[in-house]
């Protein structure tokens, strides 16, 4: 079992709140338009920060934790990249100033951490308190793999999002942009600007997320601690990933189908690891190595698939998957 201590707690938390500050005083303070060579120091910047705290790990806490941390880490990151298809499709539906797309991709990303954070130490718990929480987290993940996989070329309706119908009956909107505000007056009153729909929208998405990626992570390491860092780590470099990569993403037509089997492909590991528990220690459990290989491979697989389809057919178009089909379109 991996011991950590307070202090250990606190710098990690205080690194991901120090790295979270920086971005929301950029967003806030110079608001722009993120170029190709900005977002790619910002990338790089941030997986190097990941890379550093995996070597650490490792070297102060063993081989087996760090390359638990790193196998966390890139399902995290993979699982991201949906996001980010997500995230294009808020941004161009409720028509988002490319100035403000930072504070709102910030937003994102500080919700995301939020609910993640409840969810790992709400699963940690009825992990610890509950094994069988392993077979139903399995369940899920398969389940949510095969809807994907059903959908893997459907994008989800944002329009018909809870959240979004909700706010659009509840709140007085106005239906143009007033800079960065949230608020505005229209004919003397207060009224949301469309940035609250879609702030809505950007967490109600992030909540969707954050009940499949958290049992997805605990399916290859059942330490908190790991859970939360590869978490913080992926979910930090998202907003510069989203501009760094938003005109590839359309590449990426098998991304979808690859997540889908990696999320079942984790469901099963997980089922396997209650069996070994609960039922009978003869029950083969699949190892972190072979998990990280499996999930590297599926990737590069993807990748490379991916990149060859739309070479030879550049009308060919990705999708981020929905988990349930598109509403039929009235006459």
């Amino acid at each position: 079992m991996l011991q950590i201590d307070a202090l250990t707690w606190i710098v990690t938390i205080g690194l991901v709140l120090g790295l979270l500050a920086l971005d929301l005083v950029l967003a806030a303070v110079r608001p722009h338009k993120v170029g190709f060579g900005e977002a790619v120091a910002w990338s790089i910047g941030y997986i190097l920060v990941a890379v550093a705290f995996g070597v650490w790990l490792t070297l102060a806490h063993g081989g087996d934790f760090g390359q638990q941390y790193f196998a966390g880490y890139i399902v995290e990151k993979s699982l991201s990249v949906d996001n980010l298809f997500v995230f294009v499709i808020i941004m161009s539906t409720f028509a988002v100033p490319e100035e403000h797309q930072h504070k709102v991709l910030t937003f994102g990303i500080v919700v995301a951490l939020i609910m993640r954070a409840i969810f790992i130490a709400l699963g940690a718990t009825l992990l610890s308190l509950f094994s069988f929480m392993f077979l139903l987290f399995g369940l899920l993940l398969i389940y949510t793999g095969i809807q994907l996989f059903r959908h893997r070329d459907e994008d989800p309706d944002v329009e018909n999002n809870v959240v979004v119908r909700t706010a659009r009956r509840l709140l007085p909107l106005s239906t143009e942009y007033d800079g960065g505000k949230l608020f505005t007056r229209v004919e003397g009153k207060r009224v949301g600007t469309p940035l609250v729909v879609v702030l809505l929208a950007i967490g109600g998405i992030d909540l969707l997320f954050a009940l499949d990626s958290i049992p997805a992570v605990f399916g290859v390491t059942d330490e908190p601690y790991l859970v939360f860092a590869a978490n913080a780590f992926a979910l930090l470099g998202l907003r510069a990933l989203y501009f760094l990569v938003k005109g590839l993403l359309d590449r990426l037509v098998y991304l979808s189908a690859g997540l889908a089997v990696i999320l079942g492909f984790i469901g099963i590991k997980l089922i396997l690891h209650w069996a070994h528990v609960d039922i009978d220690e003869s029950v083969p459990e699949i190892s972190t190595p072979v998990s990280l290989a499996v999930i590297i491979g599926i990737l590069v697989v993807v990748t490379v698939a991916s990149l060859l389809k739309t070479r030879n057919d550049p009308s060919a178009k990705a999708h981020p998957g929905s988990l349930r089909g598109s509403r039929p379109e009235e006459d």
